[in-house]
């Protein structure tokens, strides 16, 4: 692929006859205007988008966008990799707030307590993306990590909202933290990554998991697997947009105008019709979202 293919937008897909939500996207960090974005994705059949918080300023953002949009809705929460950052702080500038000192546990408090302020709004239906990251946060974040997740459950639990999980390479912990404080009536594995072993465990536990663009990747067999064996009524889609673009256009930016390309990679691997696949994710997103 020429560089300059990087960044021209993927096409328009073919528009789906039966409309779906992208359960999960990020508005904040794309490059069109939200109704740009929104009137894209309604073209094609993606009606309803939820836009997800990943710290403070994104959660405020995203309750204040599904309160100006009906297609939107959001969630809230700090993201497994910013707890840490607000904790020991974050030196070298990673993430958006640029450059932090060290704010302790007490600067994880003020934050999980604007986070529960969020979390009561009624444009707001999920806490999410919360959870565990092994793959970018190491030995010396994870206990404000952890501490973190266990706050989300209860925050979730308390005003009856959906939980929604970023678990990267931290299965086994995700699903006993879970069990240890007792998850939420409604939880849904953000682009999902675990096996078919995995999924299995989720759906005796009533989870949802949402697939996303890396289920048509070429190394990505274990995804496929996990699709196959997960209950109808347990699936949805989403683009973690602008991240996970699926095949063909990897590696271009991501938006919800692109699910249709993703949710008929999924009716091919379970072997149903593009519309039966997408009349249950549309299904399973209201249900999972409480909309």
């Amino acid at each position: 692929m020429a560089p300059q293919d990087k960044n021209t937008p993927p096409p328009l897909p073919e528009p789906l006859r039966v409309a779906v939500a992208d359960s999960h996207t990020h508005l904040d960090m794309q490059d069109s205007s939200v109704e740009e974005a929104l009137a894209k994705a309604a073209s094609v059949g993606v009606t309803t988008v939820v836009q997800v918080g990943c710290d403070l300023a994104g959660s405020r953002w995203a309750a204040e966008t599904a309160a100006a949009h009906d297609s939107v809705h959001a969630t809230v929460a700090l993201h497994p990799n910013e707890a840490p950052r607000i904790v020991l702080g974050d030196p070298d500038g990673w993430s958006r707030q640029g450059a932090r000192e060290p704010g302790g546990d007490s600067a994880l408090d003020e934050a999980l307590a604007e986070i529960d302020r969020l979390a009561a709004l009624p444009q707001v239906r999920g806490v999410g993306e919360t959870g565990l990251d092994y793959f970018r946060t190491g030995p010396e974040g994870m206990a404000a990590q952890e501490a973190s997740f266990r706050a989300h459950i209860e925050i979730a639990k308390r005003h009856g909202k959906a939980l929604v999980i970023h678990d990267r390479e931290a299965h086994d912990d995700v699903l006993r933290i879970l069990r240890e404080e007792g998850a939420p009536d409604r939880v849904v594995f953000h682009c999902y990554s675990g096996d078919a072993e995995m999924a299995k465990i989720c759906a005796a536990a009533g989870y949802f998991m949402s697939f996303a663009g890396n289920v048509t990747f070429k190394n990505a067999q274990h995804l496929r697997d996990a699709l196959a064996v997960a209950p109808p009524e347990l699936v949805l889609v989403e683009t973690d947009a602008p991240f996970l673009t699926p095949a063909p256009y990897r590696g271009r930016a991501n938006a919800p105008y692109l699910i249709p390309v993703t949710l008929r990679a999924m009716a091919e691997v379970t072997a149903v019709t593009e519309d039966a696949m997408a009349t249950a994710v549309a299904a399973n997103t209201a249900r999972a979202f409480g909309y």
